[in-house]
């Protein structure tokens, strides 16, 4: 309990001494990561890591609160088989070529949720088609850092079937898991 206050007051601490105004903070997408894991036959798991995600924080000091875009680059997907790749990136999956990102904007959120953990409301765009979507926020690990030192880890799910995705549901599962770790970008100094 007392690390977690001592975390919270740092952050508080930071944000009273930047500018009043909500201002944006860029992801790193050298740090950034996302992946995916789809369940095969029932038994194994296909998964494999997306390509850059870029995007930006923007933090309201005001209403203290955050606000998330992000942007993965699905032509970037690499998987241990490129028979996979190619798959995956497919009008059967992905569809890379027509739909080269996968987008998601969340609604506000305290910022007490980058320390505790919690949902992230939002919208996700995939192969052209926006549909709510939950992001599961993890506690921090790394309790008194900002997001430039610790990343930041979430969790989601997505139905295929609600972005088009409606093949081989005889042998692939409907329900695709997401994972993020994303770092922010260090602000230039002066």
């Amino acid at each position: 309990m007392r690390l977690r206050r001592a975390w919270v007051s740092a952050f508080v601490l930071l944000a009273a001494c930047l500018p009043a105004t909500a201002e944006p903070v860029a992801l790193d997408p050298r740090r950034s990561t996302a992946e995916f894991e789809v369940r095969a036959m029932w038994m194994f798991d296909i998964g494999g890591r997306f390509g850059a995600v870029t995007g930006e924080v923007e933090v309201d000091h005001a209403a203290r609160s955050l606000r998330v875009r992000a942007r993965i680059d699905v032509r970037g997907v690499s998987m241990r088989r490129a028979s996979y790749e190619e798959w995956v990136k497919s009008e059967e999956f992905f569809d890379a070529q027509a739909h080269p990102y996968i987008e998601f904007e969340s609604e506000p959120f305290p910022m007490a949720t980058l320390d505790l953990g919690g949902d992230i409301v939002g919208r996700l765009t995939l192969r052209g088609m926006t549909r709510p979507m939950n992001l599961r926020l993890r506690p921090s690990q790394c309790p008194g850092a900002a997001a430039l030192t610790c990343p930041v880890v979430a969790d989601g799910v997505v139905q295929r079937s609600d972005f088009g995705m409606r093949t081989r549901r005889a042998t692939l599962a409907d329900k695709v898991r997401l994972h993020l770790s994303v770092l922010a970008v260090a602000a230039n100094p002066g």
